[in-house]
């Protein structure tokens, strides 16, 4: 699945760069019929098959236009499709840190310090958020880590990172 993925924006990567460039040699094309009677240059060419190149360089600068909407209407469409995975998996780690705080009987006090202490702010900064001592938000952070089995807070995070690691992978 992942090597057709990769074949498929490998493809979509030439297809880019084979309109573009179309595009920039369209461009050169109308730069140069805008440069041939200021420069009084001769026209060598047949004016049909001069005007048959022009009508090609339209066609294929119009199809860039359509190619640039599609791919932009589809990176909005993925972007919309990986926030909604972001949303998702966000829930089930709030789900997950339920679970192990109910599991472990952590206490409500306990339950904020835990979740202050996994997503990395200090011993100090919970203790002024909490409005309590360093000393009570240590004293909580060792009742956690006994009562779920770790000695610290990389620990900690570790249970948690190996149980979302464990899920299904989109």
């Amino acid at each position: 699945m992942a090597g057709r993925r990769r074949d498929k924006a490998s493809a979509g990567r030439a297809l880019i760069l084979i309109m573009l460039g179309i595009q920039v040699m369209a461009a050169a094309l109308f730069l140069f019929n805008l440069l041939i009677p200021i420069l009084g240059i001769p026209l060598i060419l047949d004016w049909s098959v001069h005007e048959a190149i022009e009508l090609v360089a339209a066609i294929s600068l119009l199809a860039g236009v359509v190619m640039t909407v599609l791919l932009l209407w589809r990176m909005q469409r993925r972007a919309e499709h990986l926030e909604s995975q972001l949303r998702a998996a966000s829930g089930a780690f709030l789900e997950l840190l339920e679970e192990k705080f109910d599991h472990w009987s952590l206490t409500p006090a306990e339950r904020d310090v835990a979740l202050f202490s996994i997503k990395g702010v200090s011993t100090q900064e919970i203790a002024a958020l909490r409005n309590t001592s360093e000393g009570t938000v240590k004293a909580q952070t060792n009742a956690i880590y006994r009562k779920a089995g770790v000695s610290g807070r990389p620990q900690l995070l570790s249970l948690f990172i190996d149980d979302l690691m464990d899920g299904p992978l989109c």
